[in-house]
């Protein structure tokens, strides 16, 4: 019964190599040292035994080296046998002479079966997790593909084609992230952490790197090297800003990226769960930069200070809040793509000081109203008080009693500034 045991226990580690894509010397090598592992455990030594694999048959051979001792000198059993115990296997043999003869793993009992099933184990686990260490430490900043398993609150299980485990944690998904189990996903490797030789293999789609594997992946010239990615700026799931240089002068880089009617930053937008991709031509003359980066917005004039590595951008009134966008993500992708801080100025001649911002009013003025106000040119309270009412109603194109209502709001501001 027990051979029959070693015997099924090779077989399943023959088909666990096969699963697990441990090579044939490598599994040799496992069963060998494991087999020697218990022998040393039993007997205090394993250096005059030699262990034989033959894993295709699924069968192993186990020989032990003995020096021939009279009779009453015999000491050690395990390194030695007696003259008479040796005539048993052949008349011939003389004291001093060495003989081989095979024992058999079963004779060693149960518990040794135990111990070489649990020895092999270990290592069949440690050699795992090594193997899937040095596969994905390689493919660090690579776009992989797993199938979702276990959805948890804060992480996701996903399987990749050799059902190796990765993780992608909520921080690293983009906010609109929604998937199924069984559906496959698509992320950058982030790291492989290893602690204590158990590796976990980070994945993330919120990474600059993913957006820029995609790129390439899209776009032929830059996996040609025709194009080159200079800088990436996201704030995943809402928007971002990527800066590219071709070195072939006939290769527009934007319109290379972006392709026919948007054809290749589509399917990289549909992936980033509808990200905003702004695709915008690097310059090393950083003035420029800075206005490129600030796009859509016009811009009148930049002051840099190399030093602070800030920029004080000067613009028109109605730029003002393309410049900043929505949430504030226009301005602040800039300044990640660029590496400066970005103040933004009003371009306002002869800025009365005690005139203020329409932003100062959101509270009793509507925002879609202010915003109104902004594409017109009216940035300022005294802007608007300026500003002829009917003017108002039809380049604004606001309903007179809103009209109305702002100027009340607007004059009693003043009006209470006055009597104060």
């Amino acid at each position: 019964m027990a051979k029959k045991e070693v015997i099924s226990l090779i077989d399943t580690f023959s088909e666990f190599k096969e699963l697990k894509n441990i090579d044939r010397m490598t599994m040799i090598n496992v069963l060998e040292d494991s087999f020697r592992n218990v022998i040393a455990k039993l007997f205090g030594s394993n250096d005059n035994y030699d262990v034989i694999i033959n894993p295709d048959k699924g069968d192993l051979e186990i020989w032990r080296n003995r020096t021939i001792v009279n009779d009453d000198e015999l000491e050690d059993p395990n390194t030695e046998i007696s003259l008479t115990e040796a005539h048993k296997i052949d008349e011939d043999f003389e004291v001093g002479e060495e003989v081989t003869d095979e024992v058999f793993f079963e004779d060693f009992g149960r518990r040794a079966i135990l111990n070489l099933r649990q020895t092999l184990t270990s290592k069949i686990l440690e050699l795992q997790k090594e193997g899937l260490y040095n596969r994905y430490k390689d493919k660090i900043g690579e776009i992989v593909s797993g199938e979702v398993y276990q959805i948890w609150k804060k992480e996701i299980l996903l399987l990749d084609d050799e059902k190796e485990e990765l993780l992608l944690p909520k921080t690293e998904q983009i906010p609109s992230d929604f998937f199924r189990k069984g559906e496959h996903v698509r992320a950058v490797v982030e790291r492989v952490d290893n602690k204590n030789n158990n590796p976990k293999i980070i994945l993330s789609r919120t990474s600059p790197v993913f957006l820029e594997r995609l790129l390439e992946l899209e776009v032929p010239e830059i996996n040609d090297g025709l194009i080159t990615i200079k800088n990436i700026a996201r704030i995943p799931g809402e928007r971002a800003k990527v800066a590219v240089e071709s070195y072939d002068e006939r290769i527009d880089p934007v319109g290379a990226c972006v392709g026919m009617k948007g054809s290749r930053i589509h399917g990289i937008v549909r992936e980033l769960r509808n990200e905003n991709i702004d695709i915008i031509n690097y310059t090393s003359n950083m003035n420029l930069y800075i206005q490129r980066a600030l796009s859509p917005a016009k811009i009148t004039s930049v002051k840099i200070n190399e030093e602070e590595k800030r920029a004080e951008v000067l613009l028109r009134p109605e730029e003002v809040s393309l410049a900043i966008g929505k949430g504030g993500f226009n301005i602040k992708l800039a300044s990640m793509l660029t590496g400066y801080t970005i103040d933004v100025y009003r371009d306002i001649d002869d800025f009365d000081e005690e005139d203020i911002y329409l932003d100062e009013f959101r509270d009793e003025i509507d925002g879609w109203v202010i915003d109104q106000l902004k594409k017109i040119g009216c940035v300022t309270a005294k802007n608007v008080l300026t500003m002829n009412r009917d003017a108002i109603i039809k380049e604004a194109d606001l309903e007179e009693d809103t009209v109305d209502e702002i100027l009340g709001i607007l004059k009693a501001e003043f009006s209470d500034e006055s009597e104060a």
